[in-house]
């Protein structure tokens, strides 16, 4: 398309959200390119200015500015994943189908074999996991299933086993990085304890936030809800134990006002962080048993009481050679489901992309 033309809303594309019509009417347009015109005001709505989220009308006329150069792709660096990129070896696990599998009853070949079926990137320094709901990272209190015991039954010929270098909790699917030698576990160790890896989580929260996209930053401590069970709870600077968190987030997209979509940016690592910091702005996560506290909720019909959060990407310098390794995880078959029932698009842009890093 090298000239403006316009076109008009169709009686079935009423409610249609703007990013998305232009997605099924241009599908090889990315959601930059379209923000940047957007921007510009190259694209019009009945002549005025108009947003990706802005809600489209029948009758209403879009113009739409010349194309072509928009659409050519944009050159990715290797070994790098921009905005609506992935590298080779992450692509098909970014876009596959959720994890449904269960670990076996145990043994090592059982304990291989699902490592194996949950594995999103892996070379001979470290392995990413696709780590499913309900599956803790390491032992506890009546724990006798969880990823560090089955990592066992991967030990290399020396005997090394792949090491945690991060955690994630049990109830929290997605990106769980593994390093399989004891050069890479220090390094990567490193990397977290700097907070050079940089981190993503989608989640699901009741109501919309009335800032759109903003930060939390709170101090927060350990505490322990009335069955005595330990819980994080916000704390004031100096207060024992307290230690300084910090997150970004942004609203994604929304569902009649009453769910969000959130993406959330943890700069800081704190124990049950993001499940704090929702809680803290009036919208914590669904499904989640020990911060969810909005009264007279009702559960939509549809949608699972598990806790909807998906470590979702993660960017990392890679331990060898100090590339930035990009991996992103699907939703968790209870997620994908609410996602399907909502109308959200996983491919759209995620406006977490533009918050800052510190």
């Amino acid at each position: 398309m090298s000239a403006v033309t316009t076109r008009t809303v169709s009686a079935d594309e009423e409610g249609m959200r703007l990013d998305r019509w232009f997605k099924t009417h241009f599908p090889d347009l990315s959601f930059g390119h379209l923000q940047k015109l957007l921007r510009t005001g190259q694209v019009r709505l009945d002549g005025g200015r108009a947003k990706a989220e802005t809600r489209i009308e029948p009758g209403q006329v879009v113009r739409i500015p010349p194309l072509e150069k928009a659409m050519e792709p944009t050159p990715v660096e290797p070994g790098i994943r921009y905005a609506g990129e992935a590298p080779k070896a992450a692509a098909a696990a970014a876009s596959a189908k959720p994890v449904s599998a269960k670990p076996g009853k145990g043994g090592p070949k059982d304990d291989a074999a699902f490592l194996k079926s949950i594995t999103l990137y892996e070379d001979k320094d470290l392995m990413v996991l696709n780590k499913p709901y309900g599956i803790a990272v390491q032992g506890g209190s009546g724990m006798t299933r969880h990823i560090d015991g089955m990592l066992e039954a991967l030990r290399d010929k020396e005997g090394v086993k792949p090491r945690l270098v991060h955690r994630l909790d049990k109830d929290t699917a997605g990106c769980l990085i593994v390093a399989k030698s004891r050069l890479a576990a220090s390094t990567l160790a490193k990397t977290f304890r700097s907070r050079a890896a940089r981190k993503i989580y989608w989640a699901l929260v009741p109501g919309v936030p009335k800032v759109k996209q903003g930060r939390v930053s709170t101090w927060l401590a350990k505490g322990t809800d009335a069955h005595g069970d330990q819980k994080m709870k916000v704390a004031k600077h100096g207060d024992e134990g307290a230690d300084h968190a910090l997150t970004y987030y942004a609203v994604v997209d929304t569902a009649a006002q009453k769910l969000s979509w959130v993406s959330l940016k943890p700069v800081t690592g704190r124990t049950h962080q993001l499940r704090v910091h929702t809680a803290e702005i009036g919208h914590p996560i669904v499904g989640d048993p020990k911060y969810f506290d909005k009264e007279n909720w009702q559960l939509p019909g549809g949608i699972q009481n598990r806790l909807h959060l998906l470590a979702r990407r993660i960017v990392i310098p890679h331990p060898r050679d100090g590339r930035l390794l990009d991996v992103s995880a699907p939703l968790p078959p209870h997620m994908l489901q609410s996602w399907n029932l909502l109308g959200f698009d996983t491919g759209q842009y995620d406006p977490i992309e533009n918050a800052p890093e510190k």
